[in-house]
């Protein structure tokens, strides 16, 4: 029986792959939790019917009056909302940016305690993407609106039920010649989802603290060509690699968004050419108390849970 504060947390997004997890581990810190989401059965699918320490509302970042209702009472607010593939009016610039900024701003209307903002490692309003352009302007809109506003960036995420690493598995097996992004230079520092949840858990319940930019990165920096390797290691297969020229990939992704679910995008092909390591001048897991776990012992559970 987990022990409870009496503080409500709202967490915006709390039904998507990161949310869910935020929920379960703010739960396991004492917090009760409201998951505001514009699908509340999902939540009641995750995590129960509703309860005193747990529930399930109806919430749309877009409309004003509905995030107010959703934070009503609320002690802090988690906006784990995220969009990585635009679609009608579901933008990068209205969830990312306007989205953000109504949730700040309604947070501090609300008297709200505690605001945690999940943005990107890399996050620059002057980025060339503009999927991490729009994660920059959102937290200099989220700081404008709520100053005391913290904020996480998660390197990319990884974990069960992920469009990541179960991915690469899928084709790793699939394929025996995998065709790469570029050369495979690029480096990222995949970090363990459950980690990330747990540490925004623990930055929750911790003491008063100032705006702070948390980036939340695994264990170790690969390069996308080693990455691959080590996750075809773990499953014991033995792919061939072959570099394609990003030149080709924003090819088939202009062809690709002609469709109405395209496989690929513009905007995925550009991320793949943009390093996402944390920087060792920001807060990270190690101030959280936290070890993050590594890509290969995952891989090596979920591996067994497929058995």
């Amino acid at each position: 029986m987990v022990a409870t504060n009496d503080r409500t947390v709202t967490v915006f997004g709390g039904t998507g792959f990161l949310g869910r997890r935020i929920v379960r581990h703010l739960r396991s810190h004492g917090f009760r939790v409201r998951t505001a989401s514009r699908h509340p059965d999902r939540g009641h699918r995750l995590f129960g019917p509703d309860e005193p320490q747990l529930q399930s509302v109806g919430a749309n970042i877009h409309d004003e009056r509905s995030v107010a209702e959703a934070l009503a009472g609320a002690y802090g607010v988690v906006n784990a909302v995220s969009l990585y593939v635009e679609h009608g009016r579901e933008t990068f610039h209205s969830v990312h940016v306007e989205s953000a900024r109504r949730v700040a701003a309604q947070a501090l209307r609300a008297s709200v305690d505690r605001l945690i903002h999940i943005s990107g490692i890399g996050a620059d309003t002057a980025s060339q993407s503009r999927y991490i352009r729009m994660r920059g302007e959102g937290e200099l809109a989220v700081r404008a609106a709520f100053g005391d506003a913290l904020f996480v960036r998660p390197a990319v995420m990884f974990g069960p039920d992920d469009a990541f690493l179960t991915t690469i598995l899928r084709l790793l097996r699939q394929l025996p010649i995998y065709p790469m992004f570029g050369r495979g230079l690029t480096r990222l520092q995949p970090a363990y989802v459950e980690d990330v949840a747990e540490a925004i858990g623990r930055t929750m319940q911790r003491a008063e603290t100032p705006s702070t930019i948390f980036e939340f990165g695994g264990p170790r920096v690969y390069s996308y060509e080693e990455f691959l390797g080590a996750v075809a290691h773990q499953a014991g297969l033995a792919p061939r690699l072959i570099p394609i020229p990003f030149a080709v990939w924003h090819a088939l992704a202009w062809a690709s968004e002609m469709f109405p679910s395209p496989l690929l995008t513009c905007n995925q092909v550009q991320l793949m050419q943009i390093d996402t390591v944390s920087s060792p001048e920001m807060p990270g897991f190690v101030e959280l108390g936290i070890s993050p776990h590594s890509v290969e012992a995952i891989i090596q559970k979920m591996l067994s849970n497929c058995k």
